[in-house]
């Protein structure tokens, strides 16, 4: 309850600022759709636990709900946050530069509204589903949930229409997403005509001539044959001075219009590296570098990148900060966010058909992120402009400058000794993998290996892998090595690996007590329910990369293949099956829901004992009779009686097709 009541003193906070509405300076119609979408969830919350909870309860059954609305709660913080500063008007040119290129401005607050609610959602109905000491009513809560959960909605407009305003994407909401962004670029040109026009403005020359060229590019924002900006426009502003020279040779620290950004600046000529720079300039995503604006002095063929600028890496970051015995760095939640970060960025690059090929730690880039401690703002650098040579900046360690292909695929290190490489898809997985080892471990992969050189480059073609020094969370070993396969084929895509990790988080915010949370492990294989849900979606051409408004969607999916895939291991469920003679006793008698099948710590649940059987004595069946009682005890594996073994698969109803029915 408490958690509940901090997500509401942040909405009261939102409401407040948005009596302001009509001064938010930057991305107002984004700053909208996201305060209605927390005003949604919070109305859903407030809805699903007065329709499940008994507030006499909260210190006792409400358990269940405290991490995920703590996550919760530090979404609803980020985005206030947000607005706040779209409202502020403090280095107003500055903010100009920095949201202009930002197409979706709002993402990032998205995504993690919708990849969060799910678990609230859940939760609450864990919670429900104990809640209250009438038997019949509970009976009652749990058959409604059996229903919710069946294969049926399996579909992407049916869990829509019957889900929608639930999970947070109604029509309403669906619709706004793609337009509020080509809104905020033509208010944006509407302010900016003002502003040079004004004579209460008092812009300069160079300001009115940079605003003249911000209104063309605004209106013209998609075609790729927009020349660059002069470099006089940059190196004429009052305010524009070199703070500091970075690492990489081509990057400096700039101060510009009060805000300080990353200029990186090169020469070069030709029309590839026009087409190059425009591409990068055309990209944006929260978790990649933000390349904001592109000057050119054409008659040196220098060219000029105004960028994001964060100072610290990860390998860096990992260096300074790891101990002597080397273990992980970050809690297991903020590594998994980490992992899912940069997977969406590597996601959005391969959705351009651009491949990074150097995916290291020396690309990532973290900024901590104010309204949720410990963690990371994460952006991934490195990729686009092939036609330049130099590399990016980065903290170099000593194992990445004695074996910078620690990092490479196996087919990228054969491709090597025999000329240029070609980036692939599969091979910035293969780097995925072994940064996701280093983020789990806190070691660089192979630094404990006593092959160097050539040697290991060698047993890294014929498959040889670092090796995970403790134990591990199991379903994120499993990732890993499926990421490093040594076939490409059987590499996951980045939309699978990010599906994976949204589960993932979401299985870590309902299980957030135990002391090793590394050792914790879910009903199913993550990897093995991936396999049918990227089937699922191929068929029904969602595609790999998708609008966010689908997330809440492929989470309802995800849980509908975990169980089914529990009640096809059985071994997965430590309570026996319960076959019945009558399909209604099946639904009533005191059962566990199918929602229970995947169980949390939350369940009271007795420890695992050794199997051990007894039964009656023999007793002679006449017939027309049944057979009497089977006592048992399991703990290991589900145990049917002989009589019940033989019920043919039509006996278990439709509505209880595709999952398991456990005594409580």
């Amino acid at each position: 309850m408490e958690q509940f009541r901090r997500i509401g003193e942040v909405f009261g906070s939102l409401k407040a600022i948005m009596v302001l509405q009509d001064d938010i300076q930057f991305n107002q119609n984004q700053c909208y759709l996201l305060y209605d979408m927390f005003s949604l969830a919070f109305d859903t919350i407030a809805e699903e636990i007065r329709d499940n909870l008994k507030l006499e309860e909260k210190n006792t059954k409400w358990k269940a709900l405290e991490q995920p609305l703590k996550e919760l709660h530090k979404v609803f913080k980020e985005g206030e946050l947000y607005i706040k500063q779209c409202i502020d008007s403090k280095d107003w040119w500055a903010k100009v530069i920095t949201s202009h290129q930002n197409k979706e401005c709002i993402e990032f607050h998205i995504h993690n509204l919708l990849s969060c609610f799910p678990a609230v959602i859940e939760a609450i109905e864990m919670a429900g589903e104990i809640s209250g000491l009438d038997q019949d009513e509970m009976e009652k809560k749990r058959l409604v949930l059996t229903r919710k959960y069946d294969m049926e909605w399996n579909d992407l407009k049916l869990f829509h229409w019957r889900f929608g305003k639930q999970y947070l994407v109604p029509p309403g909401i669906c619709n706004r997403m793609p337009s509020v962004s080509r809104e905020d670029r033509w208010l944006l040109v509407e302010v900016l005509k003002e502003k040079i026009s004004s004579p209460e403005t008092a812009c300069s020359k160079n300001e009115q001539r940079l605003g003249e060229l911000l209104i063309k590019k605004l209106n013209n924002s998609e075609s790729l044959n927009a020349k660059l900006f002069p470099s006089s426009v940059l190196f004429g502003t009052k305010d524009y001075q070199v703070r500091r020279r970075l690492e990489g040779g081509q990057y400096k620290e700039v101060q510009w219009f009060g805000e300080n950004f990353c200029l990186r600046q090169f020469m070069a000529e030709g029309k590839q590296i026009d087409s190059e720079v425009q591409t990068v300039l055309s990209l944006s995503h929260p978790n990649i570098i933000q390349y904001l604006c592109g000057f050119l002095d054409e008659k040196k063929k220098e060219y000029f990148l105004i960028m994001e600028l964060i100072s610290k890496d990860l390998s860096s970051c990992m260096k300074d900060n790891n101990g002597a015995r080397r273990r992980i760095l970050f809690p297991l939640p903020v590594v998994v966010d980490i992992m899912l970060q940069i997977a969406r960025a590597m996601e959005y690059l391969h959705s351009q058909m651009i491949y990074h090929g150097d995916l290291n730690p020396t690309n990532v880039f973290l900024k901590p992120r104010n309204s949720s401690e410990g963690y990371y703002l994460v952006k991934v650098t490195g990729f686009g402009l092939p036609s330049v040579k130099n590399p990016p900046p980065r903290s170099s360690t000593d194992q990445m400058e004695t074996n910078p292909f620690i990092w490479h695929a196996p087919e990228v290190m054969a491709e090597q000794e025999q000329g240029p490489v070609r980036k692939t898809e599969k091979a910035d997985v293969y780097s995925f993998g072994m940064l996701c080892f280093e983020l789990l471990t806190g070691k660089v992969p192979f630094e404990d290996g006593y092959l160097q050189g050539e040697k290991m480059s060698r047993n890294i073609r014929a498959g040889e892998r670092p090796l995970f020094p403790f134990p591990g969370p199991k379903y994120l070993v499993s990732l890993t090595k499926r990421c490093w396969h040594c076939d490409p084929s059987q590499r996951l895509s980045f939309s699978s690996i990010c599906r994976i990790l949204r589960q993932v988080k979401k299985f870590l915010a309902m299980n957030p007590e135990s002391d090793r949370p590394e050792l914790q492990t879910p009903t199913a294989n993550y990897c093995n329910v991936e396999a049918g849900v990227a089937r699922k979606l191929s068929s029904d051409g969602v595609g790999d990369l998708c609008s966010v408004s689908q997330i809440p969607f492929q989470m309802f999916a995800y849980n509908l293949a975990e169980k089914e895939k529990t009640w096809e291991s059985g071994s997965d469920v430590d309570e026996p099956v319960c076959v019945t003679e009558d399909p209604f006793t099946m639904l009533t008698s005191g059962t566990r829901s199918l929602y229970s099948d995947t169980r949390s710590i939350y369940s009271e649940a007795p420890p695992k004992k050794m199997l051990t059987t007894k039964k009656l004595p023999h007793t002679k069946i006449r017939k027309g009779t049944r057979t009497p009682e089977t006592k048992t005890r399991t703990t290991s594996k589900p145990q049917v009686s002989k009589t019940n073994r033989n019920i043919p698969l039509p006996f278990l109803s439709p509505l209880s097709k595709g999952r398991r029915m456990v005594m409580s």
